[in-house]
């Protein structure tokens, strides 16, 4: 535990940085998730739209440092490409 002024003040910052961190997680999760399930279900309108919601997000969490920027770049490509492929194919 810790024991000065600052080391208090630094756990305290951790502790709400942390729980931050895992709600921009867990929203992101459940974005790509959609986007994921709009793809597998053949539905090419709905992943547009969820394409569409998550990549701001995504952007979002890179600059509240949450996630890597490599990290982001590399889900909304993938994220693009099945959404772009689905398109293609319907």
């Amino acid at each position: 535990m810790a024991n000065h002024k600052s080391a208090m003040k630094r756990n305290r910052q951790n502790v709400v940085r942390r729980e931050r961190n895992r709600a921009n997680r867990s929203r992101l999760k459940t974005l790509v998730r959609r986007v994921n399930e709009a793809v597998a279900g053949n539905a090419p309108e709905q992943a547009r739209e969820a394409l569409q919601a998550a990549v701001p997000m995504i952007a979002k969490a890179v600059n509240k440092g949450t996630i890597h920027r490599n990290t982001a770049a590399r889900k909304v490509s993938r994220l693009s490409r099945r959404v772009n492929s689905l398109a293609r194919n319907a």
